[in-house]
């Protein structure tokens, strides 16, 4: 439980760069507490800005979601009766809040000067357990996402797409007796499956 206005959600795989909290509370400063997510930004080449190259000059951008590995979450301007949907499990969860938040009238924002190192799948061994369990539940939060911000339709289209590719790259994998791809796409097309059950 937390008893403060803000909340800082951190992943344990991630690096600070010098000064990423500073530039944080400077943005907090300037915006005037106007804001119900500050993020920094990524320090490699998969930076936020770099998707955003008509605003990349600016130091504080405005977007409609950010990665939930690092995320300042001003705890006064949320307006929802629950934080993070408990029905996912590894993925999307932090895209969901940022959806309910932008329509809810919440405005997020990624400090460009804010820097931080994400080392991605380092909180756990990368392991092909560890691998069928992500590609699982990344189907079943996908169509799960879909079906709930959007509808049926929408959910089951993008879900065909997917079911139809993780067949074909399956029949392709038991062609060449590739036992690993065998294993992720029937994973994937189970996760789906059980999506199709909820």
């Amino acid at each position: 439980r937390v008893y403060t206005q803000y909340a800082f959600i951190l992943n344990p795989d991630v690096i600070l760069e010098k000064n990423c909290l500073e530039e944080l509370y400077k943005a907090q400063l300037f915006l005037k507490d106007n804001f119900t997510v500050l993020a920094p930004n990524l320090f490699n080449n998969y930076g936020y800005f770099l998707n955003h190259n008509n605003n990349s000059n600016k130091e504080i951008l405005e977007v409609d979601y950010v990665k939930g590995f690092a995320m300042l979450i001003n705890l006064k301007k949320i307006n929802l009766k629950e934080l993070f949907d408990e029905n996912y499990f590894l993925f999307l969860e932090e895209i969901d809040l940022c959806k309910r938040i932008r329509d809810n009238g919440g405005k997020i924002f990624v400090i460009h000067n804010s820097k931080i190192q994400h080392l991605g799948k380092q909180a756990s061994q990368n392991t092909l357990n560890i691998e069928l369990c992500r590609n699982w539940h990344w189907m079943w939060s996908l169509f799960y996402y879909n079906y709930k911000h959007f509808g049926i339709i929408t959910a089951y289209r993008i879900a065909i797409s997917k079911f139809f590719s993780s067949i074909f790259k399956l029949f392709f994998s038991f062609i060449f007796f590739n036992k690993k791809k065998i294993l992720i796409h029937y994973f994937r097309l189970n996760g789906l499956y059980n999506a199709f059950l909820k």
